[in-house]
């Protein structure tokens, strides 16, 4: 359920010898709540008196009436009844009633009817007792409307899939997260999945295991015992081209005077 609404306020101050001073706040709001299908609820006009409810104005009959029972309810029947003797008042209050109803469709067509796409974010929490594994979260924000499906994929395959908690964002959006723990060997691809009525085709983000220590240091030895056979081949290459040459003498011959 939606609401329309529109306040007006009004402060009733005096000044005297210690200057200007406020003593009292008048307030006027109406709403028009819509129900589930975007019709209108209903309309609800009310005045009140320091946030206390004075007058109610009734729809169905186009007349104040007091909604103070208390020590002000003499005053609200005074009122109540030059307000229904003036029309002006409830002209206002009948054409506030017809802006929600023109408002209405407008209103639930740009919030709830809307299609709006979700963003996803995987992060990974790594366990202190328990190197070989990883928490996952997928964080999935920014999503309207809240029906959303998100399943967890091992290299393809589904792994994990359920209900999850929605919270509101305060502007029409929704957000969740989905956990899941997982492996930290190499060659592993952790995918969360979206699907939403924005999307035409599930939203997914990826994530993989990096190397772990131990094998960075294999990798990092290996890496640098193959630069430096390369540096020693091309450094052998060089030298053995750079060596001056006589041809049909063999390298080692050297020649000798006959005796």
């Amino acid at each position: 359920m939606g609401f329309l609404g529109c306040n007006m306020w009004v402060w009733g101050c005096s000044m005297g010898v210690f200057g200007m001073q406020c003593a009292f706040v008048v307030h006027m709001a109406s709403s028009c709540p819509l129900l589930a299908n975007g019709s209108l609820g209903g309309f609800d006009l009310t005045m009140a008196f320091n946030k206390n409810p004075l007058l109610c104005y009734d729809p169905d009959v186009h007349r104040f009436y007091p909604c103070d029972w208390g020590l002000l309810h003499t005053v609200a029947t005074l009122l109540a009844a030059i307000l229904n003797d003036d029309t002006t008042w409830v002209q206002r209050a009948e054409a506030r009633r017809q802006a929600c109803t023109e408002l209405a469709a407008q209103f639930w067509t740009h919030t709830a009817l809307r299609r709006t796409p979700p963003q996803v974010r995987i992060v990974p929490i790594p366990i202190s007792n328990d190197p070989d594994t990883v928490h996952l979260i997928c964080h999935v924000w920014g999503f309207y409307p809240p029906a959303v499906t998100i399943q967890w994929l091992h290299n393809g395959l589904v792994v994990a899939s359920g209900d999850t908690k929605l919270l509101p964002n305060g502007d029409w959006t929704y957000r969740t997260q989905v956990a899941l723990r997982a492996s930290t060997a190499a060659g592993s691809t952790y995918t969360c999945s979206v699907w939403h009525s924005s999307l035409e085709q599930p939203l997914q983000e990826d994530w993989s295991p990096n190397l772990s220590p131990v094998m960075m240091v294999k990798v990092a030895v290996a890496a640098m015992a193959l630069t430096l056979g390369l540096v020693a081949l091309s450094a052998g290459v060089f030298s053995f081209c750079q060596r001056p040459r006589v041809w049909g003498v063999p390298p080692h011959s050297s020649s000798s005077s006959p005796s």
